[in-house]
């Protein structure tokens, strides 16, 4: 029987918009990008130039400190433009799609016979390990450092995060050939939602743990913090579920096939559904027909409304996003006395609005779920860190947010180190930052303060 971890603190965001469980028809389109910066902490080298044509699997540029650490094409095609920035920094390298899919071929691995080392150069070949990432740091894991455990979360709560029971259906045989190859390296802790069957629970070769509770349960960080916290000198890896995929198509097929389903959801969505697409697509051809049109302008975010990236309406999907969200801007709206009028579809957790009576569980099962309108407006400015004790309502984990922040804004090495600077990523504190009455950048605050730690300790 799976151990059962239950939490209260959290917050489910009700947003409209959720996506059908039905895959929609749509083009891939033309062309494609690899950008480093999605990559976070790399120093790309490149390994094409324009005009040269690529396979799906091939090169197209490694990590400078790794040179076996290979970040690769996703379609085959040609080289179109390598687009540089200041002091020729590669801001992305387009690929024009030949529409013909001829895949690098790689030797295929008997995992029975394999070491962790050979498991390891296989992925850094291939280009999948940039999809394996580590605790501390939140960035893409150092090949060279053995993990305690590797943690994939089988579930996602984030606003209208797609359904990865939905996701894996049919391809539950590549999942566990990754999961197969993981084991093979560390433990691997698999995260399953508690009271819903799902083929994750049968997974072989992995400890599985079930989580109930709001969001943030879904997150690997929170899952780590009650498994198996990180201490000073030990380092976890986390897996995306549909990138353990992407390693399972490898050893089964001999392949880099790096398609998946992402959700395309928000409220500004005319149908919400699932599409099949390539990591690094561009994102024009899955909102052509599906967006609502109208006066307002509309935010595009590749990823969650958390923690996603923003991107144009003809930007690229984040190599680690499994959905793509529309919401208005907001830019355009003004109201009357702001947050002084007693509005009626306005979310507030602190009760600043009504609207707080029609959460209750009596209210939700009179009337149903309420729907609120939402755009991307702060609503505030920034104002001095007030200790209210917010942050903890919606972070379940075993750390003082507040004090916590504190030390990353003035890079305090010994607090951080104290105060479980270890286990955190951005993703982890967006519920913080979405609570938060001082309107802190804390995504970025902790992102700074994880770079920092690690230029000074290591």
């Amino acid at each position: 029987m799976a151990n059962l971890i239950k939490t209260k603190r959290g917050l489910n965001i009700p947003i409209n918009g959720r996506p059908i469980e039905i895959i929609g028809t749509s083009t891939l389109p033309k062309e494609f990008a690899l950008i480093p910066d999605n990559y976070h902490g790399i120093t790309p080298k490149l390994l094409v130039k324009e005009g040269d044509e690529v396979n799906a699997g091939s090169p197209v540029f490694y990590e400078k400190q790794f040179p076996g650490m290979n970040f690769v094409s996703p379609v085959s095609g040609t080289i179109k433009s390598i687009i540089r920035g200041e002091r020729r920094k590669i801001i992305s390298i387009i690929i024009e799609s030949d529409e013909k899919m001829t895949y690098q071929q790689f030797e295929k691995t008997d995992l029975s016979k394999s070491t962790p080392d050979e498991i390891i150069t296989i992925l850094q070949q291939s280009g999948l390990w940039a999809y394996i990432k580590q605790r501390p740091y939140d960035v893409i894991a150092n090949p060279t450092k053995t993990p305690k455990a590797i943690f994939i979360s089988s579930f996602d709560t984030a606003p209208l995060a797609p359904n990865n029971d939905f996701v894996m259906s049919g391809q539950m045989a590549d999942f566990q050939t990754g999961i197969d190859a993981l084991a093979k390296i560390a433990t691997v802790q698999l995260g399953v939602r508690y009271g819903k069957k799902s083929p994750f629970s049968t997974v072989k070769n992995a400890v599985i743990t079930e989580y109930d509770g709001p969001h943030p349960v879904g997150n690997v960080g929170i899952q780590i913090n009650h498994v198996s916290p990180v201490n000073k000198g030990e380092v976890v890896w986390t897996v995306n579920p549909q990138d353990v995929l992407f390693i399972g198509r490898l050893f089964n097929k001999g392949i880099v096939d790096l398609s998946r389903l992402i959700a395309l959801t928000g409220p500004n969505v005319k149908s919400p559904q699932y599409y099949q697409t390539i990591v690094g697509a561009n994102i024009e051809s899955l909102l052509k027909g599906n967006r609502i049109t109208g006066n307002m302008s509309h935010r595009f975010i590749s990823g969650n409304v958390l923690t996603g990236i923003q991107v144009k309406g003809n930007g690229w999907i984040d190599p680690y996003a499994t959905q793509i969200t529309v919401l208005e801007d907001g830019n355009d709206i003004h109201e009357l006395m702001g947050w002084g009028m007693p509005r009626f579809r306005k979310f507030s957790m602190s009760r600043t609005f009504f609207t707080f009576i029609f959460e209750t569980k009596l209210m939700r099962r009179l009337f149903g779920n309420m729907k609120y309108k939402w755009d991307t407006r702060l609503m505030g400015g920034r104002r001095a860190i007030i200790m209210s004790g917010e942050y903890d309502k919606v972070l379940p984990m075993d750390i003082y947010p507040e004090f916590l922040f504190k030390a990353m804004i003035t890079n305090d090495l010994d607090k951080m180190e104290a105060l479980g600077a270890y286990e955190i990523a951005p993703e982890d504190v967006a519920l913080c930052e979405f609570v938060c009455t001082s309107k802190l950048p804390l995504q970025q605050i902790v992102r700074n303060a994880l770079d920092y730690m690690k230029k000074e300790l290591e």
